[in-house]
């Protein structure tokens, strides 16, 4: 594969993956604030289900696709734009199994409640809030991560 199409696919990975998860956190904290107990769970199921097929296989394919146009390039992990793109991808990364693992018990959580006619617990919200305050580090992170792929600077190359 060329660095040209390797690149293609890197970024247009890099987008699905900032835009489904903004998109599902956006989805998801609104129907938080509806107060509606039916929206919440079916948001909740549809965010874990994002999850599964689009953010896990970008997430993969992202260090992957990176690495190999480093390979193509002969750019070593010790080049600083790349050191902090990867320092900043593990921490994205150290945030999101946490929310994932929330997701997945806050889908479960208000399942049941929707099948018993019961309201929210309050370890729902708390978590909840946790997997907000996880997605401000991450998606700061993810941001600072794509400026670095953008305003990079490869020697000899107008990349």
């Amino acid at each position: 594969m060329t660095y040209t199409a390797l690149k293609t696919l890197h970024i247009l990975s890099m987008v699905l993956l900032f835009g489904t998860g903004l998109g599902s956190a956006f989805y998801k904290w609104m129907a938080d604030r509806s107060g509606n107990l039916a929206h919440i769970a079916v948001t909740n199921r549809h965010v874990v289900l994002a999850d599964w097929l689009f953010t896990t296989p970008t997430v993969i394919f992202q260090p992957l696709s990176g690495l190999w146009m480093m390979h193509l390039l002969d750019l070593p992990l010790s080049t600083p734009w790349v050191a902090a793109s990867l320092g900043l991808y593990c921490l994205a990364g150290a945030c999101w199994l946490p929310v994932v693992w929330l997701q997945i018990r806050m889908r479960n959580i208000a399942a049941d409640a929707l099948a018993h006619r019961a309201a929210l617990p309050g370890s729902y919200w708390k978590m909840a809030r946790c997997w907000f305050w996880l997605g401000v580090p991450a998606f700061c992170a993810m941001v600072l991560v794509v400026a670095l792929m953008v305003f990079k600077h490869l020697p000899g190359a107008g990349s």
